[in-house]
């Protein structure tokens, strides 16, 4: 088979302008039918139900996955299992969302009945108006596209696109007017990198107790030595009778020490260590942590309270295995 790369060429580009094409035109289609399905989304008192068939079925969960994420609770549910049991998820406190481009979908008419039984809003993204879904919506939202990208008319493209835009532009809608922000989303995604981000704080990852190097500032540096060697965290504070941060003596401190060429035998900590170190709150986000080390180049915290006493330690490598960094 002999491969025409410039009519595969030329194919990408006709759908890619069929599609933006298909998205230009739904600009003026955010009126007054727009912000009468926000105003019902914004006052469902239950879930976001989102149904549709094939295609319109794959875009559908998208969008209710998006709107989950982004504040407004949602699931997706197939309409030819929701015929068979499934349409004992919705109740009467929730609000259907349905996808379908013809409007004319057998499964989604089948129960059509049964949702107006319960006497919620249904909002049709759809792609043909006069359909008898269109007619039976309280709002419509035209998704409708001058023609596909698929050459034969077929295989739904730009309508889909034309769906899965519209969906994500009430989600946006929504979510902006419900004043969600990153720290909302974060807690719709704990286990992401973007939740460990935004959730984590100092006192989460912070070593505690028992864990903290210290050491009285009185000390000789061999004593030092022996508290960071037990904690293994490359540094040690320095504090004083009431457990208030004096300083801080690191690995590269040590360096530093040994060429200064020092008799070190006559030397207490208190002379050696650096005095006013950076330190940091427990609930300071472990992301702004990592931001401080990297701004000030160093590679560990002391963390205190607001009287100065010691309470935690911090390095990079909790940062790492924590998925913050």
């Amino acid at each position: 088979m002999i491969i025409d790369f410039e009519k595969i060429h030329q194919a990408a580009l006709r759908t890619i302008q069929i599609e933006t094409q298909a998205l230009i035109a739904l600009l003026p289609r955010i009126d007054a039918s727009f912000e009468q399905a926000c105003q019902i989304l914004l006052a469902c008192e239950g879930r976001i139900v989102v149904i549709g068939m094939g295609k319109s079925g794959h875009i559908g969960g998208k969008i209710a996955a998006t709107l989950a994420s982004t504040g407004s609770p949602a699931f997706f549910v197939h309409p030819a299992e929701a015929s068979h049991g499934d349409l004992g998820m919705i109740t009467d406190k929730d609000v259907v969302i349905a996808l379908s481009n013809s409007g004319e979908t057998s499964e989604i008419l089948t129960i059509l009945p049964l949702i107006k039984r319960l006497g919620i809003p249904l909002i049709g993204l759809i792609g043909n108006p006069q359909s008898t879904l269109a007619g039976a919506s309280t709002v419509n939202l035209d998704v409708s596209v001058e023609k596909e990208a698929c050459p034969l008319g077929l295989a739904p493209t730009a309508s889909t696109t034309a769906a899965l835009a519209m969906g994500d532009a009430l989600a946006v809608a929504l979510l902006e007017s419900r004043e969600f922000n990153a720290a909302d989303f974060a807690r719709s995604h704990p286990g992401g990198r973007l939740g460990r981000r935004l959730l984590l704080h100092v006192v989460d990852l912070m070593h505690q107790h028992e864990k903290i190097p210290k050491i009285s500032q009185h000390v000789e540096l061999k004593e030092v030595l022996l508290e960071m060697t037990r904690k293994g965290l490359g540094m040690t504070a320095i504090v004083n009778e009431h457990n208030q941060v004096m300083g801080i003596y690191t690995d590269g401190d040590l360096r530093r020490t040994f060429e200064m060429g020092i008799d070190l035998n006559n030397m207490t900590i208190s002379q050696l260590m650096t005095k006013n170190p950076k330190c940091v709150s427990p609930d300071m986000l472990a992301v702004e942590a990592l931001n401080f080390m990297e701004s000030n180049k160093i590679n560990g915290l002391l963390v205190i309270d607001a009287q100065n006493h010691l309470i935690g330690a911090l390095n990079m490598h909790d940062l790492l295995r924590a998925g913050v960094v």
